[in-house]
Formats: C-alpha cells, structure tokens, sequence
C-alpha cells in the first residue's frame, strides 16, 4: 500500500538509501536535507525515474520552527506522514576532557532533539489515522560506546530510550516505533576516517566487511512495512557481527 514517508538527512549515504528504497516499496517521499539541495535533488530524480515520487524538504530538523513548516508543506503536496524515518546525523568526535560545549550541542541537537521534533509532528496525523510507522536510525556506538564519540554515543543511547518510550505510548493506536542500529557502513561519514582506523575494525566484524547503505535500509524497509505490523520498540542491530 502506498504511504507518505519522511526521510531526514535524505540527501546522500544510509538517508538515500532509505528514501530510495521506500519509493521503490511505492510510498511517496519526502527528502529531507539541511544544507545539500543539490544531492537532494538528486535523490528525487533517480527516485522519479524509477518511476515513484517524491520532493525535496530543505529544514534544519533540529529547529522546531522548521520543523512545523516541513510538515507543512509534505502535507500540502502529499498529505499526512505515515512513516517517518528520523536519520539526520552529524558527528563531531573529540576525547571528552577536549570536546568543547558547541560540538556536544550540535550533535545531541541534530541526532536526538530532531527525532524528538520531527516524532511528535509526525503523531499528530498518526494517531488520527491510527496508523503510523516510525524508524530512528541508531548506531551500535548507542549500546557499545565507542572512545571519541561521548557526545555522538550518547545522542544515539537516547535514540534507543526515546524509541522505547514512544513505543509504549502509542502502541495501543496502531502505531510502532523501532529502531536500527548500524554498525560500518560504507559511506561519506566512514569514508573520512583513516584508513588505519578502517583496517583495525574489519578484524572486529564477523562478515570482514564493512556495509552497503542499501542493507540498512533494507531493514529500515521492512520495519515500515505492513510486515512488521506486530514489532515495536526493537532495536535491530545490522553491524555484520559487530558488537555481539
């Protein structure tokens, strides 16, 4: 069945991914972006020369005033979101003792507070129709932590309390609320580590690779799908053997 999805951060790496394979699933989507207009555009024209459909957001997701005018304006065009997938995300890696006050709030702002917003925007017409799928896209940093990323970690552990919290809130209205959580993925974020940090995590990772954007959001895919009618609250951990 055709529905109306969000996708923030829509406009390069696991986003795209997500946003692409959603419209091949037949929904409508909504590409989200902060400053990349151009990949945006992008996105919806290979999504539209498959033959689906879709448009381009431009908001700072982390803002609630721009928040209400992308609702707004999905709304206009292709009415109520039915799914949202909250994937905006921006790292800004330090040791603790060195990371400075600014870099804390910007990520916490953009991985957490934006699911925050975008999630209760998205409920209203949710709990209205009584139906509604809501994704959140974690990291395996959320449950493991990971040395450098205190601000990123924690953004992400919130992510997994915030997905499990909302679950049980609306549940009973046809609603679930999930996560996924990556692990390495191959894409622009990983892409600018060294490559000596690369080569020391492939050991750790039991399929000895790191992942395609397009297996996350095969998993992102069936968590919206009507498949996934009876999950809520899960984490579904995609990291190739990562973390266990």
């Amino acid at each position: 069945m055709s529905r109306v999805a969000l996708v923030t951060g829509a406009s390069r790496g696991i986003g795209r991914a997500v946003a692409e394979r959603l419209a091949s699933d037949g929904h409508r989507v909504a590409v989200n972006y902060h400053t990349g207009s151009e990949a945006a555009e992008e996105v919806v024209a290979a999504i539209t020369a498959a033959g689906g459909e879709a448009m381009s957001i431009g908001a700072d997701v982390g803002d609630g005033e721009a928040v209400t005018a992308m609702f707004d304006a999905v709304v206009e065009r292709f009415g109520p979101v039915e799914v949202l997938v909250n994937n905006a995300g921006v790292t800004a890696d330090d040791l603790l003792l060195r990371m400075t006050p600014e870099a804390w709030d910007r990520v916490i702002r953009t991985n957490l507070t934006s699911a925050y917003l975008c999630t209760r925007a998205a409920l209203r017409g949710m709990l209205k129709a009584r139906w509604g799928r809501i994704v959140s896209v974690t990291s395996v940093a959320g449950i493991t932590g990971n040395p450098g990323q205190a601000n990123y970690a924690a953004a992400k552990a919130g992510l997994i309390g915030f997905t499990r919290s909302v679950a049980k809130e609306v549940g009973s209205r046809g609603i679930t609320v999930n996560a996924v959580a990556p692990g390495f993925v191959d894409t622009d974020m990983t892409g600018a580590l060294d490559d000596s940090v690369k080569e020391a995590a492939l050991p750790a990772i039991a399929l000895g690779r790191f992942a395609d954007p397009g297996e996350i959001a095969a998993a992102v895919g069936y968590l919206a799908s009507e498949d996934a009618a009876y999950v809520t609250g899960h984490v579904l951990v995609v990291d190739g053997g990562l973390s266990f």
